[in-house]
């Protein structure tokens, strides 16, 4: 079968569609809050120390605008997508050679 890793891909791909407006449906007024507040939440009530006064080990570093943060995420993404599009771009070539 020449396309069958495509056909699993597109499986899953509506597989995750389908399940994603099931819930949807369910739960119209659902809100997406994140691992980060709510682990934060957990970690202060379990602790009793309140979120505000926890100081992270390495101090971390905010750009000084949204439009900073914006672009170093879409360059982050790009490299991503560039590393990936190789790695792709490499297993096919190497399909192709052994194929001949």
């Amino acid at each position: 079968m020449k396309y069958q890793f495509e056909i699993i891909v597109g499986i899953i791909v509506i597989l995750f569609i389908g399940v994603f407006l099931y819930t949807a449906s369910i739960n119209p007024d659902a809100e997406f809050g994140g691992s980060d507040g709510v682990g934060s939440a957990v970690v202060s009530e379990l602790t009793g120390v309140a979120e505000d006064d926890v100081a992270p080990l390495i101090p971390q570093w905010a750009p000084p605008s949204g439009e900073i943060e914006s672009g170093l995420f879409a360059l982050q993404a790009a490299f991503g997508g560039i590393i990936f599009g190789l790695g792709f771009g490499y297993l096919l070539g190497q399909r192709k050679i052994n194929q001949n």
